[in-house]
C-alpha cells in the first residue's frame, strides 16, 4: 500500500488530472536541486522552484503511486512487463549540460525510470538507438489552438476535430505539451481533460481560457474573428474582475490580458484601471498573468503592475539596463516568439527552410498553394507590414541576447496557431533555430525549449530526462546539441511512454 504524499507547487490553480504533478519540496540536494522521494528511490529534480509559484499540500495521485512503487521494485532488478530500455542513445537530459553518448534510457508506466550511464533491468525491452539522440520533448508556453483551419481565421474552427488534429501536428514535430494562450472556448475543458488523461494521441495540453482584451481594440476582432464566448472585453475594473473569476472557474491555467494598439491598427488601448484590476483579481484567485505586448513602454507598464509573464519580445527599442534589472529582480519570465515576426515573411521569401520536405509536410493542401502563388508572395512582400516584421525580428533577436545574458528567465513560444503561416510544430523548430541566431548555444536553447519551457509553467515532471518525470521524448538523428538543425531529422515523438513514428 503507498502511504506518500508530497507538496505540490501550482502555478496556474488547483491540481486537477492526473500528470500534473508539481514537486516543490523544502529540502535541497547539494547541487541546489529539490529530491523527489518514492519510498526510499530518491529523484533529484531538474527544477528549482519559483518565487512566484503558490505551494500547496496535497495527496499524491493514485497513479504516481503506481509508478513510485514500480520505480522501487525496478530498482531491485526486476523489471515489469511493459519496462522498455533505449540502449546506445546520445541523450540530453535538458537541463543544459553536455549530451551523454552511449547512455541508456528505462521507461516504466510512461514514466522516465533512470537515464545516463545505467543498467538495463532484467527482463526489460531493449530497443538499439544507436546514432540517435533523444532529448525531452518541447514544451510552448505560447500557442494556440482551433483558430486556423487551411488558410482561414475564425470561430468556425474552433471544433474538437480541428484541435486534436493540430495537437496530433505538436506532437507529431516533438512539441510534447502545448499552451493555447487565449481564445479558448468552452469545448477547451474538455479536450484539455482529455489531453491530461492520454485519451487524445497528441501533445499534452494547458493554456488560458478566453483571456482579456478591450472594447473596439486588441485583438483586433477584424484579424482573430473570435467568437463571443472566446474572448473578455471588459470596459470598466468590475468587468474585469468579474471576467477573471469567471476563467477561474472554468480552470484556467494562466490569464492572459492584450495591451498593445497592434502597432496603431485600433483605437484605443486597455486602460491602467483594467490591466490593474485583471492583475490583482487573478493573483487573489492564485493566477498568474501573461501580458501581450509589443513596444518597451508597454512592457514597462504591466511588469510595474505586476504581471508575471511577457509574452512577446520587446521589438521596437534597445531594452535599457534598468528594466532588465527589474525584470531579473522580480522573475518575470520574458518570452521572445521570435518566429511571430519571421513567419510573416519567410514563406513569400521562399527561404531555404520553407522548402525542405520536413516543413512542407506540416502545411495543409490550402496552405501549400498559398505559399506558392506568385501573386500572394508577391502582394506579402510588398505590404509595409513585412518591413515591420523585418526590423522587429532583428530588434528582437538583439533583445532576447541581452535579457538571456543578463540572466532573466526565458520562456518557449512562438504563437503559433494563430494565423495560418504559424505552423504548429515548424514553427517551434524555427524558434530553436533563431535562439541561435540570436546568439544562444544550441544547449542553451534546447533547454529553453524544454526545462525552462516547463519551469514557466510550474510543471515539474516534464522537460527533463530523470528518474520520475514523463516518457515525453524526441528522438532524432544527428546531434542537435552541436548542430541545432539536426533537431529537424525527427525520427519518433514520445508522450507517457508512447512512441509514434515521424
Amino acid at each position: 500500500m503507498c502511504h506518500l504524499s508530497i507538496k505540490f507547487a501550482d502555478a496556474a490553480g488547483p491540481d486537477r488530472a492526473e500528470g500534473r504533478a508539481r514537486s516543490a519540496l523544502t529540502d535541497t540536494d547539494r547541487n541546489g536541486r529539490h529530491p523527489l522521494t518514492f519510498q526510499g528511490y530518491s529523484v533529484p529534480s531538474a527544477h528549482p522552484p519559483e518565487k512566484d509559484i503558490i505551494v500547496r499540500r496535497t495527496k499524491i495521485s493514485a497513479r504516481l503511486c503506481t509508478i513510485a512503487l514500480a520505480a522501487s521494485a525496478l530498482t531491485a532488478g526486476s523489471a515489469t512487463a511493459q519496462t522498455i530500455a533505449l540502449t546506445g542513445v546520445r541523450l540530453i537530459d535538458g537541463r543544459g549540460g553536455a549530451s551523454v553518448d552511449d547512455a541508456t534510457i528505462v521507461i516504466a508506466n510512461g514514466r522516465i525510470v533512470a537515464a545516463g550511464k545505467v543498467a538495463v533491468p532484467a527482463g526489460a525491452e531493449r530497443r538499439d538507438y544507436r546514432g540517435r539522440t533523444v532529448m525531452p520533448g518541447l514544451v510552448s508556453d505560447h500557442s494556440h489552438v482551433g483558430q486556423v483551419s487551411g488558410t482561414e481565421t475564425g470561430a468556425k474552427n474552433y471544433t474538437r476535430a480541428n484541435i486534436v488534429a493540430q495537437l496530433a501536428q505538436y506532437r507529431r514535430y516533438g512539441v510534447t505539451t502545448v499552451t493555447a494562450l487565449g481564445n479558448n472556448g468552452p469545448a477547451f475543458v474538455g479536450i484539455r481533460a482529455d489531453a491530461h488523461a492520454g485519451r487524445i494521441e497528441g501533445a499534452d495540453l494547458f493554456g488560458v481560457m478566453q483571456g482579456i482584451g478591450v472594447p473596439n481594440g486588441a485583438p483586433p476582432q477584424a484579424m482573430l474573428k473570435v467568437g463571443p464566448d472566446q474572448l473578455f472585453r471588459p470596459s470598466t475594473p468590475e468587468e474585469a474582475r468579474k471576467a477573471v473569476a469567471m476563467m477561474a472557474a472554468e480552470k484556467t491555467d494562466l490569464v492572459k490580458l492584450w495591451l498593445d494598439d497592434f502597432g496603431g491598427s485600433v483605437p484605443v488601448k486597455m486602460s491602467p484601471a483594467v490591466y490593474r484590476a485583471v492583475i490583482a483579481e487573478a493573483h487573489a484567485r492564485g493566477l498568474r498573468v501573461a501580458a501581450h505586448i509589443h513596444d518597451l513602454s508597454d512592457a514597462e507598464a504591466i511588469v510595474a503592475a505586476g504581471a508575471d509573464i511577457i509574452a512577446h519580445g520587446i521589438r521596437d527599442t534597445p531594452v535599457p539596463p534598468a528594466f532588465v534589472a527589474t525584470l531579473k529582480a522580480k522573475g518575470i519570465w520574458y518570452t521572445p516568439t521570435l518566429q511571430l515576426d519571421e513567419a510573416t515573411f519567410a514563406w513569400a521569401d521562399r527561404a531555404p527552410w520553407t522548402q525542405t520536405p520536413f516543413a512542407r509536410a506540416a502545411l495543409s493542401p490550402a496552405l501549400a498553394q498559398q505559399v506558392d502563388d506568385p501573386a500572394w508572395r508577391a502582394k506579402i512582400l510588398a505590404d509595409p507590414k513585412t518591413a515591420d516584421a523585418r526590423k522587429s525580428l532583428a530588434m528582437n533577436l538583439r533583445n532576447l541576447k541581452t535579457l538571456y545574458d543578463a540572466g532573466v528567465k526565458i520562456g518557449f513560444g512562438t504563437d503559433s496557431g494563430a494565423s495560418a503561416v504559424r505552423v504548429p510544430g515548424i514553427a517551434e523548430h524555427r524558434e530553436l533555430a533563431l535562439l541561435v541566431e540570436a546568439g544562444l548555444t544550441p544547449e542553451q536553447a534546447l533547454r529553453v525549449a524544454t526545462a525552462a519551457g516547463a519551469d514557466l509553467l510550474g510543471l515539474r515532471d516534464r522537460g527533463v530526462i530523470v528518474a520520475g518525470t514523463r516518457a515525453d521524448l524526441l528522438v532524432v538523428d544527428g546531434d542537435p546539441s552541436r548542430s541545432i538543425a539536426d533537431v529537424d531529422k525527427v525520427v519518433e515523438t514520445w508522450v507517457t511512454g508512447r512512441a509514434a513514428p515521424f
